[in-house]
């Protein structure tokens, strides 16, 4: 499935199961293969599974770097990390907050997943996190320029006979600018 099909319909069908996200997860994040999130390593990483007559048991998704030896999920180093929500609940909330125009409370977003409204809370707080510019540091640096400007109409003949005031003064709405020479 291409990603201009991705709708509410199509990830409800596709996420049927944890281990059916994880795995979308994985193909998105990891096209060429696991990334260990320890060391960077793209090769050597194998998948952990219990061999075959013993007892232990080995979680779905589990990595295992060769380089340093350390385990990890697709989950690692992400949002979705120390979250005991599914990975289908995350992915849905993803598309919920990007998809709707004029965003989407934490109260939607529970009744949409089936999940408690502080569950809901972290979960949009984590998602608008993660879309902050520069990973949450300054939104803007160097150069910036800034100007204002005041919007709203002249009155309309016959309102008011006498002068409106300008600047400070005015009833109209600010609005201020900042801008970064060279940045986006």
């Amino acid at each position: 499935m291409n990603d201009a099909n991705l709708n509410l319909i199509n990830l409800s069908n596709l996420f049927v199961d944890e281990d059916a996200a994880r795995e979308f997860l994985e193909k998105k994040l990891w096209p060429e293969g696991p990334v260990c999130p320890h060391c960077g390593s793209c090769d050597g990483a194998y998948k952990l599974e219990p061999k075959p007559g013993t007892k232990t048991h080995v979680r779905k998704g589990v990595y295992k770097c060769k380089g340093c030896r350390k385990q990890y999920t697709v989950r690692v180093g992400t949002i979705f990390e120390d979250s005991h929500l599914p990975l289908g609940k995350w992915l849905m909330a993803l598309h919920l907050m990007t998809s709707s125009k004029k965003g989407i409370s934490s109260l939607q977003m529970s009744r949409e997943l089936n999940i408690t409204i502080k569950s809901a809370w972290f979960l949009t707080h984590r998602i608008r996190e993660a879309m902050r510019k520069n990973g949450g540091g300054d939104p803007l640096g160097g150069i910036v320029e800034a100007d204002e400007t005041y919007v709203g109409g002249k009155p309309r003949p016959g309102m008011s006979a006498k002068p409106q005031k300008r600047g400070w003064g005015t009833k109209k709405t600010p609005v201020m600018v900042l801008v970064e020479r060279d940045g986006n």
